[in-house]
């Protein structure tokens, strides 16, 4: 009997999606809910399972088509599988393994978006991690010269073998000296949206920046005396995210603007904090929420935030992880950048940019000292937020990093 395969449910007020990769071939034999597609949608991209155990008997839809909720995306033959799928074709995206990020952090590093040339979809990059091999090394058979989960596959069977992964300048033709090329590679629509908000956001806001730097010598200190000690009772290393989105519920608590929408010819004022984290995906960058921030200690904080930086590495970030949000942080300073100018999140009316400690020379009490400091940036929407008010919640923040009791007695 044959079963159709739809486009599964995808979140609210999201309607279509753009098919990234075929994951199975048609005649290849599937579980019940092992992924055969996977889609791309404004925020995340989302396999799609099949329904029941068989064969691919078709597929409707190729890379690229745009395909809408509910619509049929393949047909399965069920019950009529071949043979049963072989170990290295079963999903082990729920198969934890402690080796996988000590055997292979290089590839790791490229299968989650460093400096990789193509971008690799979560079926792939899972499978990168879990045979520890160099994406980089190896020769896409997909469309355009994608990976494919079997070229991963086959190429970690190969360096078992001892055989050794075909390398990409092995496939290719030598280059000539003078030779210049040129790729063109079709947006994904994460990126394409992306595009349009930020666009959006310089359009329809006012957008205006104010500056501060911050004397990171105290929470330094703290994190030293206290991380071994918050480690062993937590299981989460204590980074410096926590304190500054600690920081930021304070200001924002002080400064309600900051932390307020425009609709329409309304304001709506928020009495909680959610606060997006952007965080570096394959396919672009996304901002999943830390809900009721006011309410969460240092290592509910710590733990969301690693909990969300991994699953933006695995490709399994839900569209409910990244719904609402009313002030964003991001953190350019792990990138290396020194200052910048962060771009608000629409509907959200602010943003605050970190950036990377380094020692400066500066002047306390009258002596000129070195101190690890940090360059702090607030880009708000003028329309909303006085600049009164924008100073005053990011002199909040400064203070309360640079005197982190303030933040025990809520002042």
């Amino acid at each position: 009997m044959a079963t159709e395969v739809k486009v599964p449910t995808l979140g609210e007020s999201v309607t279509e999606a753009t098919v990234g990769e075929l994951l199975k071939n048609v005649g290849d034999a599937v579980a019940v809910d092992e992924p055969i597609i996977s889609l791309e949608t404004d925020k995340v991209a989302v396999e799609a399972p099949s329904p029941v155990a068989g064969t691919i008997k078709e597929f409707k839809v190729g890379v690229g088509d745009t395909v809408e909720v509910d619509a049929v995306i393949a047909v399965i033959e069920e019950g009529a599988a071949p043979a049963k799928s072989s170990a290295s074709d079963a999903p082990k995206a729920d198969v934890p393994d402690a080796g996988v990020e000590k055997a292979a952090p290089a590839q790791a590093k490229e299968a989650t978006g460093g400096d990789a040339a193509q971008t690799l979809s979560p079926a792939v990059r899972r499978a990168v991690l879990e045979h520890g091999v160099d994406p980089s090394t190896i020769k896409g058979t997909g469309r355009d010269g994608r990976l494919t989960k079997e070229d991963v596959i086959a190429a970690a069977e190969a360096k078992k073998s001892g055989g050794g992964a075909p390398t990409a300048a092995a496939a290719s033709p030598a280059s000539t000296g003078g030779e210049r090329r040129e790729e063109r590679v079709k947006m994904t629509r994460m990126r394409q949206t992306i595009a349009k908000r930020l666009k959006g956001a310089q359009e329809n806001a006012a957008l205006l920046t104010t500056f501060n730097d911050v004397d990171m010598s105290a929470v330094m200190e703290a994190r030293n005396k206290y991380k071994d000690l918050f480690a062993k009772k937590h299981d989460i290393r204590l980074g410096f995210m926590g304190f500054f989105a600690k920081a930021a519920c304070l200001a924002l608590k002080d400064v309600p603007a900051v932390n307020a929408y425009i609709e329409g010819d309304e304001i709506v004022y928020h009495d909680y904090v959610d606060i997006s984290v952007a965080v570096s995906a394959p396919n672009g960058l996304v901002v999943p929420v830390i809900r009721d921030a006011q309410d969460k200690g240092f290592a509910r904080i710590e733990q969301d935030i690693a909990d969300f930086g991994k699953r933006a590495k695995d490709g399994t970030l839900t569209m409910e992880d990244m719904k609402g949000g009313t002030f964003t942080i991001s953190n350019g300073g792990v990138f290396g950048s020194l200052m910048s100018t962060p771009i608000i999140n629409p509907p959200q009316s602010a943003v605050l940019g970190l950036h990377r400690i380094e020692d400066r020379p500066v002047v306390v009490n009258g002596e000129i000292v070195i101190r690890p400091m940090m360059y702090i940036a607030l880009s708000y929407d003028h329309r909303l937020i006085d600049g009164r008010e924008a100073v005053t919640a990011l002199k909040i923040i400064k203070e309360a990093i640079e005197d982190p009791t303030r933040m025990l007695i809520d002042l």
